[in-house]
């Protein structure tokens, strides 16, 4: 199943950028631990993931967690820290919506918002389905039940919610419990990554150490933002501390080849040669 995958992650070449760095990081409620603090003395911006990947690649962002597809689509960029938004199975914040059952789906609505999320949907439903569903966007503040698509996409802070409100949805894929069941591997959503000539390797381990303060302080994050994200606040820690992983490990770094390969079969990223500039990283 698993394609020839490449094997390193090359060093990023030393930057010549050393003015204040614009950084921005996802609105949603999952990335509140890799932002715990960080906001003290610089340009920290929120957006939705998608408009994260298009302000750093037109030059707006120096730094941003973005979506991995745009580490593979984008081999300027590099990663920067091991701080990452994952999951090591249920994620509960990406859910793959069907009125029909997954082999017929011939129309998938996509979150406006996403774009891991949608990759990762378009490969398990033509990997283990076989079916390469015509796509359509969800836009932001739209329900699922506004649009007939047979599939509909739905992530972060509205994937939390009912999702299933006034729809007539027959199942409900977590895909994060699907990729991690199918693959035997963990996930990865989003990683801090920088523009060309950004001199970002002196913020690794600030950011390094804003997502160490954050997973120490999860029950005061969640006291905090539960109540705005419509959760209780065992339902937001739990959220948090049991749904999500943070690190970027030896594991964390075969799944994204693992996916990069698979997502490259389908010719919905580029394939990736043997040293992808785009997973290299300052580590």
């Amino acid at each position: 199943m698993i394609r020839h995958l490449p094997s390193s992650f090359p060093a990023v070449p030393p930057p010549s950028d050393r003015r204040q760095q614009r950084f921005g990081a996802v609105q949603y409620l999952n990335t509140k631990p890799l932002v715990h603090g960080l906001a003290a003395g610089i340009d920290l911006a929120f957006d939705l993931p998608s408009r994260l990947a298009d302000r750093l690649t037109a030059g707006q962002l120096d730094v941003a967690l973005i979506p991995v597809v745009e580490l593979f689509r984008h081999s300027e960029h590099r990663l920067v820290s091991d701080a990452c938004i994952g999951c090591r199975g249920a994620v509960m914040s990406v859910k793959l919506l069907f009125r029909v059952a997954p082999q017929r789906v011939a129309s998938l609505a996509l979150d406006e918002g996403s774009r891991t999320s949608a990759v990762l949907a378009q490969v398990l439903l033509a990997e283990r389905h076989g079916v390469r569903p015509r796509v359509e966007s969800l836009p932001i503040g739209s329900q699922a039940s506004e649009t007939s698509a047979d599939a509909v996409l739905l992530i972060g802070d509205r994937a939390l919610a009912d999702a299933t409100a006034g729809g007539s949805f027959q199942e409900v894929w977590d895909l994060g419990d699907q990729w991690c069941r199918w693959t035997g591997l963990p996930f990865v959503f989003a990683a801090w990554a920088a523009r060309p000539g950004v001199a970002a390797e002196r913020f690794a381990g600030r950011l390094e150490a804003a997502r160490d303060s954050g997973l120490a302080n999860l029950a005061a994050i969640a006291a905090a933002e539960a109540a705005p994200h419509g959760l209780t606040v065992p339902q937001c820690l739990s959220y948090l501390r049991d749904n999500l992983h943070y690190h970027l490990g030896v594991h964390e770094q075969e799944a994204l080849r693992a996916f990069r390969a698979l997502a490259g079969g389908l010719g919905l990223v580029p394939v990736a040669s043997d040293s992808p500039a785009s997973l290299s990283s300052s580590r």
